[in-house]
C-alpha cells in the first residue's frame, strides 16, 4: 500500500505557483496551462527563454527573485521545482504547515502529491504514475497509451458528451439510460457507425434495446 489517492483536480480560479524557472519547472507550468490553469504564478531569479514568452503573452506572471515563505499564502497548489533539493524541501515543509497541495521535484517523500504522466485526448484524460518508484516505468506506459488511444478518441469522447447530454434529457428511465450509454460507448471505440447524428444515432441504440440486442 503506497498510500496515495488519486483524484483530479479542478484548477480553473485556484492559484498555482511554480517555484523555479528551468527545465524542470517549465515543463510542470506547461502541465498546468493544459489542464485549464488560469492563475499561475512562477518564481525565480531566472527564467527558460519559453517561460518568458508565456509572461509576455500574459499566459502566467513570473515575478524574478527567490523564494519566500509568503509565495505560499493564497496558493492552492504548488510545484517546487528549483534545482535546489534544499529549496525544495523547504517549500514542501511551509506548504504542509499552511495546508497547500505542494509537489517537490526528487521528493516524493516530502511532496504532498505526485505529479503523475499524462495522456490528453480532448476531455479524456488518462494518467499514470509508478508513485515515485519509476517516472522511466511511468514514461513507458504513457508511450504505451498514446499508441493505443489516438487522437481520434478526442472525437469519440466529444461524440459521447453530446450523446449523453441528449440522454438525459430524453431518456428517463435509469436502466436505459444507463444500458444506451454502455452501448454508445461499444460503438463509438469500435467505429460501428459512419454516420454520427446524434438524434439518429440514439433513436439507433433505443431501438436496439426494444430488440434486445444489448
Amino acid at each position: 500500500m503506497n498510500g496515495y489517492y488519486p483524484v483530479v483536480l479542478q484548477l480553473k480560479g485556484k492559484r498555482c505557483v511554480v517555484i523555479g524557472g528551468g527545465s524542470i519547472a517549465q515543463r510542470k507550468l506547461l502541465g498546468l496551462l493544459e489542464a485549464g490553469a488560469d492563475e499561475v504564478w512562477v518564481i525565480s531569479p531566472t527564467f527558460t527563454p519559453k517561460i518568458e514568452r508565456l509572461a509576455e503573452e500574459g499566459k502566467i506572471l513570473c515575478f524574478q527573485r527567490e523564494y519566500s515563505e509568503a509565495d505560499l499564502r493564497g496558493a492552492w497548489l504548488v510545484f517546487a521545482a528549483t534545482n535546489d533539493s534544499l529549496v525544495n524541501a523547504e517549500v514542501a515543509a511551509a506548504g504542509e504547515q499552511l495546508g497547500v497541495l505542494v509537489n517537490a521535484a526528487d521528493e516524493s517523500k516530502s511532496s504532498s502529491f505526485i505529479s503523475p504522466s499524462v495522456v490528453r485526448r480532448g476531455d479524456l484524460l488518462l494518467a499514470v504514475t509508478a508513485s515515485g518508484a519509476s517516472p522511466a516505468l511511468s514514461q513507458q506506459i504513457k508511450q504505451e497509451l498514446e499508441a493505443q488511444y489516438g487522437p481520434q478518441y478526442e472525437e469519440i469522447t466529444n461524440r459521447l458528451r453530446r450523446l449523453r447530454e441528449l440522454v438525459r434529457s430524453r431518456v428517463l428511465d435509469e436502466q436505459d439510460r444507463q444500458t444506451v450509454l454502455k452501448l454508445a460507448a461499444e460503438e463509438a471505440v469500435q467505429q460501428r457507425r459512419n454516420s454520427f447524428d446524434i438524434d439518429e444515432w440514439l433513436q439507433s441504440l433505443l431501438h436496439r434495446i426494444d430488440r434486445g440486442l444489448t
